[in-house]
């Protein structure tokens, strides 16, 4: 079946057979079959596709890059060795899906790809591919400056559509026609508010965290820090306290209780074993991005500003997005090193400019007027024993409108989750609770204030085991 013919579509068509126009009426008649996906016959009297009914079934087929991007690499060497591809063997991943698809588009001379835009100061961009982490790659899509002033095109889009392999002087895949920009009509682009014109809201729609009775540390966050779409929330955790494991199972009920939304997890100067646990230990659907202790601070930079650009497309197209970053602090220390100085000092040698960017980051949480929303969860390290780490907190301390503090104490005794409930709360938690669960959960922390850490947590799962849900527990306390 013949897909619709954009406006855009149109105009590139026009441009890329503009000598056809020109020619006799029998290449006239081919040129609208092939725009109608029909077969044209040719002087010898057999049937040939047309290219737009070539295109289509392609795009279905085995010629999708992005599919390609997604197997491992012992699946991309039994593809090589089917496609009698000659020393593939020490080709690295990029490498080896650049070798198959410029073998597929050989011989079918058409290809398929997607990708997240990246627009470089030069006006040019590249479509990178999350399987990747927006490293630059060898199979990046080329997108000229010309296709980005058409369409109006930003950082973090997501573009898909027809490419062509590179020629012989050049390095890459280019972009020929723009399919669809996040997945919608590339025309619906020019209709969207900016992010930055969008008006922010306090979180007034509650995202409950809550998922089975066995899972005490989300059912204790519900209570304790209920979370709505917009929040922009800070986990404050010194070293070894389990914050990691915390985003884990955020991600997870997120995930079970509201598909609708868009997740990212963002691991900044992470453990490489700590991202493939993350990728592992959440749902397909779950975007993981990280950028490892051994890549240089510009690369955490880079992929940061990719991530959170995306994420405002997103919710300019009236999306609900969640942002789970680890951790907010490696990410300022790496501006610190990359942004030129600007001979303002602070305390602990952080520059005054390099946290203008992390703020810009943090700040992007909000909750968007008639629809959208991004909620940030950021976790900031303190008791590091680094002065840096101690005045990166203080900067975002009084910036979140959710804070969840963590105690090593409680982890000293083998106590989890370790929050402190007495430091940790929500601002504006009332357009979030109804009125009779808001009296009850201000009930229940006039109660535990007067205990200490370790005894507040420990009372709290003791009661919270003997009901299924959060709202039995509130209802059968008895705390008068």
């Amino acid at each position: 079946m013949a897909k619709a013919t954009t406006k855009s579509e149109k105009a590139t068509t026009a441009k890329n057979h503009k000598n056809a126009k020109k020619t006799s009426p029998p290449r006239e008649q081919s040129a609208v079959a092939a725009e109608n996906g029909s077969s044209v016959q040719t002087k010898n009297g057999t049937n040939e596709e047309s290219t737009h009914a070539k295109y289509e079934r392609i795009k279905k087929g085995n010629l999708y890059l992005t599919d390609l991007q997604k197997l491992t690499v012992s699946e991309l060497h039994d593809l090589a060795k089917k496609e009698n591809i000659k020393e593939y063997t020490a080709l690295k991943k990029q490498d080896l899906v650049f070798r198959i698809l410029k073998e597929r588009i050989r011989q079918n001379g058409l290809l398929y790809g997607e990708g997240v835009l990246e627009v470089l100061p030069d006006g040019y961009g590249f479509l990178r591919n999350t399987n990747y982490n927006y490293l630059s790659s060898p199979d990046d899509i080329y997108v000229s400056p010309s296709q980005i002033r058409r369409f109006g095109l930003r950082t973090g889009n997501t573009v898909s559509g027809q490419i062509r392999p590179p020629k012989d002087s050049e390095k890459y895949f280019a972009l020929l026609r723009v399919e669809a920009i996040n997945f919608e009509d590339p025309d619906n682009l020019a209709e969207k508010v900016v992010f930055s014109d969008l008006t922010p809201l306090h979180p007034e729609q509650r995202i409950i965290l809550e998922t089975t009775p066995e899972e005490l540390n989300m059912r204790i966050i519900d209570l304790v820090t209920p979370v709505g779409k917009g929040q922009r929330g800070l986990i404050v955790a010194p070293p070894r306290t389990g914050k990691t494991i915390l985003l884990q199972k955020i991600a997870n009920a997120i995930s079970t209780n509201h598909p609708e939304i868009k997740l990212i997890v963002l691991l900044i100067d992470e453990r490489p074993e700590e991202v493939t646990e993350m990728e592992r230990k959440t749902a397909d659907d779950v975007e993981v991005i990280s950028s490892t202790f051994d890549e240089p601070a510009s690369r955490h930079c880079q992929v940061a500003e990719v991530v959170i650009e995306k994420a405002k497309r997103l919710v300019e197209y009236g999306e609900d997005v969640v942002i789970l970053l680890d951790s907010i602090t490696r990410l300022a220390r790496a501006y610190n090193t990359e942004m030129p100085h600007s001979g303002k000092i602070l305390t602990g040698g952080v520059d005054a400019g390099a946290m203008q960017m992390p703020k810009k980051f943090f700040g992007a949480a909000r909750n968007v007027e008639n629809g959208g929303s991004l909620t940030i969860f950021a976790t900031a390290l303190i008791d590091t024993g680094s002065k840096m780490d101690e005045v990166i907190f203080e900067e975002f301390k009084a910036t979140g409108n959710m804070e969840l503090h963590l105690d090593r104490r409680l982890v000293d005794r083998r106590i989890w989750p370790a929050i402190d409930i007495s430091r940790s709360g929500t601002r504006r938690e009332e357009l979030l609770l109804d009125e009779k669960e808001l009296q009850l959960v201000y009930r229940l922390r006039r109660v535990l204030s007067e205990l200490n850490p370790t005894e507040a947590v420990e009372l709290l799962k003791n009661r919270l085991t003997k009901c299924r849900t959060n709202a039995e527990f509130l209802m059968t306390m008895n705390i008068d």
